[in-house]
């Protein structure tokens, strides 16, 4: 390796490790929503999905008929307990330039083994795309449902707001988190 090659390599092995958010998750959480790694901006507010084009907090609300997007971010993860929904990510550290998932080096992951532990009612497990979907292997041996849902991430604009929220509607329906979606009886 020459040159400038050699020096962005050399770059690349000092980057400092980045650390992830802590999980928020209560005794009584019955479905924990699963990312990859918070992206810079999350980092940088210290909250979950704290890019404002990431669908996270738009989609709840449409689950929960609740404005979570106008509420500060403490409210916000008030209304997570309420509704018996917890946040982590499957990896603690890792070294990244930007926020997309396919930048992720030398990641550390968290120990979600202890899902159970922190969530003894924990019914199921949503990995939120497809890069926390990689940690299946893992939350599938917590005995609880384990699901891949749509990225909220607006890096996956192939799926529309609208599909995205009928994937996630149907995971969270099904234990009773958000309702069924009805059609209106004609008049």
């Amino acid at each position: 390796m020459a040159g400038p090659a050699r020096q962005e390599a050399r770059a690349a092995h000092n980057r400092p490790m980045l650390e992830g958010l802590a999980p928020v998750i209560a005794a009584d959480t019955r479905l924990v929503i699963l990312g990859s790694f918070p992206g810079a901006a999350s980092l940088a507010a210290q909250q979950y999905y704290g890019h404002p084009r990431n669908h996270l907090w738009a989609l709840l609300s449409a689950l929960w008929d609740e404005d979570l997007v106008a509420l500060a971010y403490p409210q916000r993860l008030a209304a997570l307990r309420r509704h018996r929904t917890g946040l982590w990510d499957v990896y603690r550290s890792c070294e990244r330039e930007g926020s997309l998932d396919s930048a992720i080096r030398v990641p550390v992951p968290n120990d979600l083994a202890q899902l159970k532990r922190l969530a003894p009612r924990l019914q199921a497990v949503a990995h939120n795309g497809g890069e926390s979907a990689r940690s299946r292997r893992i939350t599938a041996r917590l005995g609880v449902d384990v699901h891949t849902l749509p990225s909220t991430s607006p890096a996956n604009a192939s799926w529309s707001f609208e599909r995205k929220l009928a994937a996630w509607r149907a995971v969270f329906s099904r234990y009773d988190l958000a309702p069924l979606q009805t059609e209106p009886a004609p008049p």
